[in-house]
């Protein structure tokens, strides 16, 4: 952000009579405020006070630890006899019903057709993903709490 920017942002704070403004763009956070209502006549001398902090850039978050299914069953090879499940929508994928309930399935869960899987969250609507085979499950290819696209493989099914 320029000096002609911020002037900009000034003259338009001030013609439209704004007592606070803020503004963030490219990691620049730009912040106006002006005390009491200013008139036509005071605006020069009341002029807005500007406060300028960089924003810093948000810390990554860990991804969390594998769950004990994920790391018991090592990755099975695909076969002829595995069926893998995608997810239909985009969202946030969820082993379990609440944070402190058991997954619906882990490695080595005989599931049926209509079995949940897991839930995809998505505009905070929980989606449950039901198995559309039989058999027993193979693997888990995302991790909880995952962002999910469509289409993407959820699990690994081998049909019985």
């Amino acid at each position: 952000m320029n000096l002609k920017e911020i002037k900009e942002i000034l003259d338009l704070v001030v013609e439209k009579g704004f007592t606070e403004f803020e503004f963030e763009r490219s990691g620049v956070r730009l912040r106006l405020k002006r005390e009491g209502r200013a008139t036509p006549q005071t605006m020069p001398s009341q002029g807005p006070v500007i406060s300028y902090q960089p924003v810093a850039a948000p810390l990554p978050v860990p991804a969390p630890p594998p769950s004990q299914a994920a790391i018991a069953a090592p990755p099975a090879a695909p076969t002829e006899n595995t069926h893998v499940v995608k997810s239909p929508i985009v969202g946030t994928f969820f082993e379990s019903p609440s944070p402190t309930s058991p997954p619906f399935v882990e490695a080595g869960s005989k599931v049926k057709v209509g079995t949940v899987l897991c839930i995809v969250e998505a505009m905070k609507l929980m989606n449950e993903i039901e198995s559309d085979v039989a058999g027993v499950v193979v693997e888990r290819l995302v991790e909880n709490g995952q962002p999910v696209e469509y289409g993407q493989p959820l699990f690994r099914i081998r049909v019985s």
